[in-house]
């Protein structure tokens, strides 16, 4: 039986293509919202959320999917600024779609033959990009940067202990890795996953500029040591989540290699500034001495969520980890073709999402130099912000030079901005910007992230990411709109 004998699917398919061209043109205007907020009680009666026993009808389907859009966060908005992503790639757009349509699984060649070579040929591209001889290595895509970085500390714990594969950990001494206290919280996540524990991701310091401090992560890989601990691993960051910062990773490498440890880098929001002539030597110089690194190029350069890598300098690695041969699926006599195509038995997945073909038709037709040009921008762009910060009454940048395309920043109220009482400044400058946050919210005209970090009181974080679609008018209307939502405020 139909299990929806009134939908009219020609009709459906052909209004939805044109409600997805009206969506993108609609918020692609600035006069638009970024969002129509509305509480979780407030949206429960707007959506028809329940599923019943029978199907609706075509006239349904579309008022529910113009509903869906309607009440979702417009991250396609040039105004969107609230996390590492924003905006949508046209081409990385019709690279999603024909993944949908193909609707198979990247397990096995024969599954997806043109998808798995697209894949490959991405991978050593990118290692290429790294610095890696020839490109050779190993990597796989992965479902967001968490399941990259876990990647990682399973190989390295792998590579100090193979017999974890079959044996586990019991006889092992106590396992422990190492990275800065401004690092990805996904290290303590992969930590609980892989039965380590929380205590045993040790944290080095950073400076104020939030890069890690080579001399104390020696020290306390010593001390480790010294303790009867068995570091497995330095995961290093190119790019913090909040401050955009880069550890010096040549002097990370070289703490690696004089305590013989895996060094990963936790690339997924910087690793994109490797296309950039101008900046990589800047930010990324040493990045060929990891041992793996991270890189989600949905973050910086806009390919459609989620697209995701984990790249290995050693070759053949993954599949020592975590291959078990599952002789339904990965048949090692097969006759039309070489297995080794045959990756997904070193993926942690059996079902795998296609992620590499709308990276691949970016890349076709943009090629390196149009990334390269995107990342710049970003860059550029985020250098006048911060210039304007700088120069403007009432905001106080938390770094005096940004090194990425995040700027983290405070606005002062005229009502706080004569407060003697450094801690009471400091207590009440914490409540701006939630307040000020509501406020753009409610009003639907920008989105930015805030967030405390250690003793510092909440800040905002602008992470200019959409740089196609965005000029210097925009970056002015945000600080114009902060200040015209928060100087009312009293303190």
């Amino acid at each position: 039986m139909d299990p929806a004998p009134d939908v009219d699917y020609d009709r459906l398919f052909r209004e939805v293509i044109a409600l997805i061209q009206e969506y993108g043109i609609k918020y692609s205007d600035r006069s638009s919202k970024v969002i129509e907020f509305r509480s979780p009680q407030e949206l429960s009666k707007l959506v028809d959320l329940e599923v019943g026993e029978e199907g609706v009808n075509t006239d349904t389907l579309l008022q529910l999917c113009r509903t869906a859009l309607d009440y979702s966060v417009h991250t396609v908005h040039p105004h969107f600024f609230n996390q590492l992503f924003a905006g949508v790639d046209e081409v990385g757009l019709l690279g999603s779609f024909l993944s949908t349509v193909t609707n198979t699984n990247v397990f096995t060649y024969e599954m997806a033959p043109v998808f798995t070579l697209i894949e490959g040929e991405l991978l050593h591209k990118m290692r290429e990009l790294i610095g890696w001889p020839g490109g050779r290595g190993d990597g796989i895509f992965a479902p967001g940067g968490s399941i990259s970085n876990l990647y990682a500390l399973v190989i390295a714990r792998y590579q100090r202990f193979p017999e974890t594969k079959t044996r586990g950990t019991q006889h092992l001494p106590q396992m422990v890795v190492f990275t800065s206290e401004q690092a990805h919280y996904s290290m303590c996540k992969s930590a609980i996953m892989m039965g380590l524990g929380t205590d045993s991701v040790i944290t080095v310091a950073c400076n104020k500029c939030g890069k890690m401090i080579p001399s104390d992560l020696d020290a306390k890989i010593s001390k480790a040591k010294a303790e009867g601990l068995c570091p497995i691993a330095v995961v290093a960051t190119a790019g913090t989540t909040v401050l955009g910062a880069f550890d010096p990773l040549n002097e990370i490498a070289d703490v690696c290699e004089k305590h013989s440890v895996w060094m990963h880098t936790d690339g997924a929001y910087g690793m994109s500034a490797v296309v950039s002539r101008t900046h990589r030597a800047r930010l990324l110089a040493g990045i060929e001495r990891s041992d793996s690194v991270a890189w989600n190029p949905h973050k910086a350069l806009m390919v459609p969520l989620q697209c995701s890598v984990i790249l290995i300098r050693h070759e053949g690695l993954l599949a020592q980890c975590n291959s078990t041969k599952a002789n339904y699926l990965f048949q090692q006599d097969k006759g039309l073709y070489d297995v080794s195509f045959d990756t997904g038995d070193k993926s942690f997945q059996c079902g795998r999402l296609n992620d590499a073909l709308k990276l691949w038709l970016m890349w076709k037709a943009k090629g390196t130099h149009g990334f390269e040009k995107h990342v710049d921008r970003s860059i550029a762009l985020s250098r006048y912000l911060t210039d304007r910060i700088r120069t403007r009454e009432g905001f106080e940048l938390v770094l005096e030079e940004p090194e990425y395309t995040s700027v983290p920043f405070w606005y002062i109220p005229p009502s706080l901005r004569n407060c003697a009482d450094p801690e009471e400044r400091q207590r009440q400058l914490s409540k701006v910007a939630p307040l000020i946050k509501a406020g753009m919210m409610t009003a639907g005209t920008v989105m930015i992230n805030y967030q405390p970090l250690g003793k510092l009181p909440n800040f905002f974080r602008m992470t200019v990411t959409n740089s196609p679609k965005l000029t210097e008018s925009d970056m002015d209307f945000v600080l114009d709109e902060i200040e015209r939502l928060g100087r009312d405020l009293v303190m």
